[in-house]
């Protein structure tokens, strides 16, 4: 259901699907599995920092779910999905 959304983007937005010009991280695994992530303009080492994201789709209500880059994967330069980063845990 969530497949090719952005993350952040409002579902009752005029284009809530991701824009031809901008960057994506595709999220891989619970609970955001497919959702897009925009990393337009972020730094390589920003990206393999990983993320924490707020979402109440989590473990944890109100909490982040924790996405992370595989070591060794690469980022495609470019616009469009230019990595993944994958599910690694929730938190408060």
């Amino acid at each position: 259901m969530l497949n090719g959304r952005v993350y952040g983007a409002d579902h009752d937005a005029p284009n809530p699907d991701p824009l031809p010009h901008r960057t994506y991280a595709e999220l891989v695994g619970r609970p955001l599995d497919g959702v897009l992530l925009d990393i337009h303009g972020w730094l390589t080492e920003d990206v393999y920092d990983g993320v924490a994201l707020p979402t109440e789709l989590g473990q944890v209500p109100g909490g982040r779910s924790l996405y992370d880059p595989r070591p060794g994967e690469s980022r495609t330069p470019g616009p469009g999905v230019s990595c993944c980063l994958y599910y690694s845990c929730d938190a408060p």
